[in-house]
């Protein structure tokens, strides 16, 4: 007879901007019975201290809801150069992103993951535009959870709060997406277009190879 059990405890990896969304939708699938590991893509003109801290009582505090977290903290100066250098400035959030999926393939192949959680919300931000979700979850080897896509940001911000990472996301210091947005970003990227101005960065495979290993994982 076929095992018709649910296999316990999926990991799933975790893109943490530091943010107010990708803690909630970390929280939404822990809640799930998912294990988590966090990643967050650690931008070369941050405040390292500030937001090292600021990410580091995120995931303590989600920490709480389970056993053996987990943390990367990925270096992205030699991608944020490139993309800088290569792209227009208006696809650069969006290649960006596709490379942040690269990023996350690589962890969820290390962790064994199942999956990519990410904490878009259709139309809340010039990247989460469904045409532009699209170019970005192409670059993903595995599945791609949203769990807050129909989320408004009050309901976000109210689940933030009652899990006690609302304090710490409005922490004004910035994450590796506000670096990147142009003041004309493009809203209705073409798949075909993302892949023409990608291929201007050249050794991107070893780049994102190289952050990965890079990495600094912490334990909580």
């Amino acid at each position: 007879m076929a095992d018709n059990k649910i296999s316990k405890n999926p990991t799933l990896v975790c893109s943490l901007s530091g943010g107010l969304d990708s803690p909630v939708a970390a929280y939404m699938m822990i809640k799930r019975d998912c294990n988590v590991v966090f990643v967050h893509v650690l931008n070369a003109t941050q405040s390292q201290i500030g937001v090292r801290s600021k990410i580091d009582r995120i995931v303590e505090k989600l920490s709480s809801l389970q056993k053996g977290t987990k943390l990367y903290i990925v270096p992205f100066e030699k991608l944020q150069k490139h993309i800088i250098m290569c792209v227009p400035a208006k696809y650069r959030m969006i290649i960006y992103r596709r490379f942040m999926m690269r990023i996350m393939n690589d962890v969820a192949s290390k962790e064994g993951a199942k999956g990519i959680i990410t904490g878009d919300s259709v139309g809340q931000v010039a990247s989460q535009t469904m045409d532009n979700m699209n170019c970005i979850y192409n670059a993903a080897k595995y599945p791609v959870i949203s769990p807050l896509l129909g989320f408004n940001k009050e309901e976000i911000i109210n689940i933030s709060k009652k899990i006690g990472t609302y304090e710490y996301s409005i922490e004004p210091h910035p994450d590796c997406c506000s670096f990147m947005i142009a003041k004309h970003p493009e809203t209705k990227c073409r798949l075909r277009d993302a892949l023409s101005v990608e291929r201007l960065i050249e050794d991107s495979e070893q780049l994102v190879d190289e952050s990965v290993k890079e990495a600094r994982i912490i334990e909580f």
